[in-house]
């Protein structure tokens, strides 16, 4: 039994380690002038269309999650009366 655990401890390092490591361009200095250009925008919109989306979306769910609180407050507080 542990004779096949080994071996396929050995098998899994063998495939991760001799893999071949991809060649990545560094991206971290065109990201820096991008958030730091004085455009107007703030940081949190300054990644495009994508982060519009996001914080669209974030602020909607937001304000319908509070109004679903609100909302269950508000029956919380003031139950119907049963008859």
């Amino acid at each position: 039994m542990y004779r096949h655990v080994f071996a396929l401890q050995q098998v899994a390092r063998r495939t991760i380690s001799s893999s071949a490591r991809r060649e990545m361009k560094n991206r971290v200095p065109e990201k820096q002038k991008l958030f730091q250009e004085d455009n107007g925008l703030p940081v949190h919109l300054k990644g495009g269309p994508t982060d519009a989306l996001l914080y669209r979306a974030t602020m909607t769910l937001t304000v319908f999650g509070t109004g679903y609180v609100l909302y269950e407050l508000w029956n919380a507080a003031f139950p119907q009366k049963k008859n």
